[in-house]
Protein backbone atom coordinates (compact mmCIF):
# COMPACT_ATOMS: atom_id res chain seq x y z
CA UNK A 1 0.00 0.00 0.00
CA UNK A 2 1.59 3.38 -0.78
CA UNK A 3 1.08 6.32 1.22
CA UNK A 4 -1.19 8.25 -1.39
CA UNK A 5 -3.26 5.43 -1.20
CA UNK A 6 -3.31 5.60 2.68
CA UNK A 7 -4.05 9.28 2.16
CA UNK A 8 -7.06 8.63 0.22
CA UNK A 9 -8.51 6.43 2.78
CA UNK A 10 -7.88 9.17 5.04
CA UNK A 11 -9.66 11.80 2.64
CA UNK A 12 -12.57 9.15 1.99
CA UNK A 13 -13.00 8.84 6.44
CA UNK A 14 -13.25 12.78 6.64
CA UNK A 15 -15.47 13.39 3.81
CA UNK A 16 -18.10 10.55 5.22
CA UNK A 17 -17.64 10.66 8.46
CA UNK A 18 -17.10 7.06 9.11
CA UNK A 19 -16.04 6.58 12.67
CA UNK A 20 -13.11 3.45 11.75
CA UNK A 21 -11.82 2.17 8.69
CA UNK A 22 -9.86 -1.13 7.92
CA UNK A 23 -8.02 -2.39 4.87
CA UNK A 24 -6.07 -5.28 4.67
CA UNK A 25 -4.26 -5.99 1.21
CA UNK A 26 -1.84 -9.31 1.38
CA UNK A 27 0.15 -8.94 4.64
CA UNK A 28 -0.39 -5.06 4.53
CA UNK A 29 -2.86 -3.98 7.11
CA UNK A 30 -3.95 0.12 7.39
CA UNK A 31 -6.42 1.15 10.09
CA UNK A 32 -7.74 4.90 10.33
CA UNK A 33 -10.17 5.87 12.92
CA UNK A 34 -11.05 9.03 13.20
CA UNK A 35 -13.04 10.88 16.33
CA UNK A 36 -15.55 13.68 16.06
CA UNK A 37 -13.36 15.61 18.02
CA UNK A 38 -11.33 15.91 15.21
CA UNK A 39 -8.37 13.63 15.43
CA UNK A 40 -7.65 11.02 13.12
CA UNK A 41 -5.13 7.94 13.95
CA UNK A 42 -3.82 5.87 11.84
CA UNK A 43 -2.34 2.72 12.44
CA UNK A 44 0.49 0.35 10.25
CA UNK A 45 1.16 -2.74 12.22
CA UNK A 46 2.74 -5.52 11.21
CA UNK A 47 5.40 -7.24 10.06
CA UNK A 48 4.87 -6.33 6.35
CA UNK A 49 5.51 -3.03 7.05
CA UNK A 50 8.72 -1.14 5.41
CA UNK A 51 10.32 0.33 8.92
CA UNK A 52 11.38 2.93 5.95
CA UNK A 53 7.57 4.08 5.50
CA UNK A 54 6.59 3.66 9.14
CA UNK A 55 7.69 7.78 9.62
CA UNK A 56 5.78 9.21 6.36
CA UNK A 57 2.89 7.85 7.54
CA UNK A 58 3.32 8.91 10.99
CA UNK A 59 4.00 12.80 9.05
CA UNK A 60 0.56 11.69 7.16
CA UNK A 61 -1.34 11.99 10.75
CA UNK A 62 0.28 15.10 11.11
CA UNK A 63 0.00 17.30 7.66
CA UNK A 64 -4.17 16.14 7.24
CA UNK A 65 -6.11 18.99 7.91
CA UNK A 66 -8.91 17.54 5.76
CA UNK A 67 -9.63 14.92 8.24
CA UNK A 68 -11.19 17.55 10.79
CA UNK A 69 -14.83 17.77 10.74
CA UNK A 70 -16.09 21.06 9.25
CA UNK A 71 -17.16 23.03 12.56
CA UNK A 72 -19.76 25.05 11.39
CA UNK A 73 -21.79 21.57 10.50
CA UNK A 74 -24.07 20.01 12.87
CA UNK A 75 -24.44 16.18 12.80
CA UNK A 76 -27.40 14.28 13.46
CA UNK A 77 -26.10 11.03 14.68
CA UNK A 78 -27.40 7.56 15.57
CA UNK A 79 -28.47 7.25 18.94
CA UNK A 80 -28.59 3.64 18.75
CA UNK A 81 -26.71 0.38 16.60
CA UNK A 82 -29.26 -0.76 13.93
CA UNK A 83 -29.90 -0.55 10.16
CA UNK A 84 -30.10 3.10 8.22
CA UNK A 85 -33.55 4.07 6.48
CA UNK A 86 -33.85 6.86 4.51
CA UNK A 87 -37.45 6.68 4.14
CA UNK A 88 -40.62 4.99 5.70
CA UNK A 89 -40.92 1.94 3.66
CA UNK A 90 -39.17 0.95 0.07
CA UNK A 91 -41.89 2.80 -2.20
CA UNK A 92 -42.30 5.97 -0.06
CA UNK A 93 -39.90 8.95 -1.04
CA UNK A 94 -36.69 9.69 1.58
CA UNK A 95 -37.65 11.46 4.83
CA UNK A 96 -35.64 14.24 3.89
CA UNK A 97 -33.18 15.21 0.40
CA UNK A 98 -29.36 17.12 0.12
CA UNK A 99 -30.34 20.99 0.04
CA UNK A 100 -33.52 20.62 1.94
CA UNK A 101 -34.68 22.99 4.59
CA UNK A 102 -35.08 21.05 8.04
CA UNK A 103 -36.48 22.01 11.19
CA UNK A 104 -36.03 20.74 15.21
CA UNK A 105 -38.64 17.52 15.36
CA UNK A 106 -38.42 16.84 11.46
CA UNK A 107 -37.90 12.85 10.92
CA UNK A 108 -34.59 12.56 9.06
CA UNK A 109 -34.69 8.67 8.78
CA UNK A 110 -35.55 5.46 10.52
CA UNK A 111 -33.08 3.34 12.42
CA UNK A 112 -34.23 -0.15 12.66
CA UNK A 113 -32.80 -2.04 16.09
CA UNK A 114 -34.29 -5.45 16.88
CA UNK A 115 -37.57 -4.97 14.66
CA UNK A 116 -38.29 -1.13 16.40
CA UNK A 117 -38.29 1.49 13.94
CA UNK A 118 -36.87 4.44 15.98
CA UNK A 119 -37.46 8.07 13.88
CA UNK A 120 -34.54 10.16 14.19
CA UNK A 121 -35.40 13.52 14.50
CA UNK A 122 -33.52 17.11 13.58
CA UNK A 123 -32.13 18.93 16.53
CA UNK A 124 -31.73 22.04 14.58
CA UNK A 125 -32.61 24.16 12.25
CA UNK A 126 -30.70 24.16 9.00
CA UNK A 127 -30.31 22.80 5.63
CA UNK A 128 -29.00 19.35 5.05
CA UNK A 129 -25.60 19.33 3.59
CA UNK A 130 -24.75 15.73 3.42
CA UNK A 131 -26.21 12.01 4.06
CA UNK A 132 -23.31 10.58 5.95
CA UNK A 133 -24.39 6.30 5.68
CA UNK A 134 -26.47 4.76 2.33
CA UNK A 135 -29.73 3.45 2.79
CA UNK A 136 -29.94 0.20 4.46
CA UNK A 137 -26.78 0.44 5.86
CA UNK A 138 -25.96 -0.77 9.21
CA UNK A 139 -25.12 2.20 11.92
CA UNK A 140 -23.14 2.16 14.45
CA UNK A 141 -24.05 3.94 18.29
CA UNK A 142 -22.97 7.86 17.51
CA UNK A 143 -22.17 7.24 13.94
CA UNK A 144 -22.68 10.77 12.08
CA UNK A 145 -25.93 9.90 9.79
CA UNK A 146 -26.62 13.68 8.22
CA UNK A 147 -24.69 16.84 8.32
CA UNK A 148 -26.65 19.79 8.50
CA UNK A 149 -25.62 23.54 7.85
CA UNK A 150 -27.64 25.65 10.82
CA UNK A 151 -29.49 28.45 9.67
Amino acid sequence: MTIEEIRELIQLVAETGVAELEVQRGENKVRIRQSFGGDTTVYVPGPGVPVATLPATLALKADTPAAKPEPTLIYAKSPIVGTFYESPSPDKPAFVRIGEHVTPGKVLCIIESMKLMNEIEADVEGVIESRLVQNFDPVEYGEALFAIRPV
